[in-house]
C-alpha cells in the first residue's frame, strides 16, 4: 500500500501536462500549493513526488488523480463539436473547466432525458426542426413560432436585459434547458472565461440545452442566447465563440449566426426603420432601443447587412462592448438564488425536485445535478417557487 510520504515516479509530461491543462505557469502553481517554484520544477524534471503531494497536485489542476499515473498524457478532446476554429488558425485550446462544464451539462441532459421518457414526456419539436435549404427569413419564422412569439416579441420587454429574461423564459417552455454561468458549476473561484467560448448547445430530442458564458460581456449574451438556439433549432451541437460578434467562417456557424441575427433584428424592418436615423449620434441607441437589443448588437446587424463599414463596427464595438449592468439578475454576483434561477432554471431544478420526492432520484444525484448540498438544496423549491 502506498503511503502519504512515499516517494512516486511518475511520468515528467503528465505532471507538466496537468499545470498545463490548468493554464498555470509553475509559479503559479507553487504558490497555489504553497510551495518555491524550484519544488514544482523539479517535479516535472525528476517525476519523483510524493503521494501526497501528488493529491495536491492533482487538486489544485482539476485533473483527475488517476491521470498523474499514465505513462503519456491523455489526449483530452471536447465532446462536442468544437465550433470555435476559423480558416488559418490553429484549433484553440481546450481549457479544464470548459470541459468540465461541458461534460456538468451532459450529465443533466442524459439524466433528464431518461426522466422525460420515463415519466411519458414527448420529444421537444423546436430539436433539428430546420428545413434544409431554408433561408434565415423563414428559418427564424420558425423559430419564433416554435417558441410561440410573434415578430415584435421583444416589444413587451421594457429593456434588452428584461428581453434576455423573456426569450429564456419561452425557450424553457419550449423544452430547451437555458442555463446561464460564469464559473465552474458554483465555483467562484474558477471564473469561465470568455475568450475560449460564448457558449454551446447540446441537441437531444427530448432535453436540449443551451449554455451562455455569463462572463462574457452583457452586451454580447442576447445574440449567444439565440446563436444557441439555432444550433438546437438545426440540430448542430459544438462549442461557440466568436471574436467581437464578428461572424464566423464556418458554414454551419454561419448559417446559425445568420438565423439568430434575423430572429433577433429582422432585415426588412430594420432596413425600413434604418433611413430615419443613420448618420445620427444615437443611431444604435434608437435602433436597440427599437428591437429590444443591445447597441452593439444592433451595430453587428447593421454590419451584417452592410448598412455600416468594419472600420464604423469596429470602433463602436471597442467602446460599447461592456454595455449592461453587472447587477443584473443572472449576474454572478447579488441574490444568491436570482443567480441559481439561471444556473439551473426553473424547469430542470423542478423536474430533480419532483424526481427525488418520487423515489425516482437518489440525493446524492441530485445534488450532483444541482451543485446545491444539504440545507441549500432543501430551500430550492420554496426559493425558486417550486411547486411540489
Amino acid at each position: 500500500m502506498t503511503t502519504q510520504r512515499e516517494t512516486l515516479t511518475l511520468q515528467p509530461d503528465v505532471l507538466r501536462w496537468a499545470r498545463h491543462r490548468a493554464d498555470l505557469t509553475a509559479e503559479e502553481l507553487a504558490r497555489k500549493v504553497h510551495l518555491k517554484t524550484e519544488r514544482v520544477e523539479e517535479w516535472e524534471r525528476s517525476g519523483k513526488i510524493s503521494m501526497a503531494w501528488a493529491e495536491r497536485l492533482a487538486d489544485a489542476t482539476h485533473s483527475p488523480l488517476g491521470f498523474l499515473f499514465l505513462s503519456f498524457p491523455p489526449d483530452e478532446q471536447l465532446p462536442i463539436t468544437d465550433f470555435r476554429t476559423r480558416a488559418g488558425r490553429t484549433a484553440p485550446r481546450v481549457g479544464v473547466d470548459l470541459l468540465e462544464t461541458v461534460h456538468a451539462m451532459q450529465q443533466r441532459s442524459a439524466w433528464l432525458r431518461d426522466e422525460l421518457i420515463d415519466t411519458g414526456a414527448e420529444p421537444v419539436q423546436l430539436v433539428s426542426a430546420y428545413r434544409q435549404g431554408a433561408s434565415s427569413v423563414d428559418a427564424a419564422q420558425a423559430m419564433r413560432s416554435a417558441l410561440g412569439l410573434a415578430a415584435d416579441w421583444a416589444s413587451d420587454a421594457r429593456s434588452w436585459s428584461d428581453a434576455i429574461s423573456l426569450l429564456r423564459d419561452h425557450i424553457e417552455a419550449a423544452g430547451v434547458m437555458v442555463v446561464f454561468n460564469g464559473v465552474v458549476g458554483n465555483d467562484t473561484s474558477r471564473k469561465l472565461n470568455p475568450d475560449e467560448f460564448q457558449g454551446f448547445a447540446l441537441v437531444d430530442d427530448y432535453a436540449p440545452l443551451i449554455f451562455v458564458n455569463n462572463a462574457d460581456y452583457k452586451a454580447a449574451q442576447m445574440f449567444t442566447v439565440a446563436h444557441e438556439l439555432a444550433h438546437v433549432f438545426v440540430g448542430q451541437e459544438g462549442v461557440s465563440a466568436s471574436e467581437s460578434l464578428l461572424p464566423s467562417d464556418h458554414e454551419v456557424e454561419t448559417r446559425c449566426d445568420g438565423i439568430a441575427a434575423e430572429f433577433l433584428v429582422p432585415e426588412a424592418e430594420l432596413r425600413e426603420f434604418w433611413p430615419h436615423f443613420s448618420g445620427r449620434a444615437d443611431c444604435y441607441r434608437q435602433t436597440a432601443q427599437r428591437f429590444r437589443v443591445s447597441r452593439v448588437v444592433a451595430a453587428r446587424r447593421a454590419l451584417d447587412l452592410e448598412l455600416i463599414d468594419w472600420d464604423t463596427f469596429f470602433e463602436f464595438y471597442a467602446h460599447n462592448k461592456a454595455q449592461g449592468s453587472p447587477n443584473r439578475a443572472n449576474s454572478e454576483g447579488g441574490n444568491f438564488w436570482n443567480t441559481q434561477r439561471w444556473r439551473i432554471g426553473i424547469p430542470f431544478a423542478a423536474a430533480v425536485v419532483r424526481s427525488l420526492a418520487a423515489g425516482r432520484l437518489s440525493y446524492r444525484e441530485a445534488y450532483a445535478l444541482t451543485g446545491l448540498k444539504g440545507d441549500t438544496f432543501d430551500a430550492m423549491p420554496s426559493k425558486l417557487g417550486i411547486e411540489l
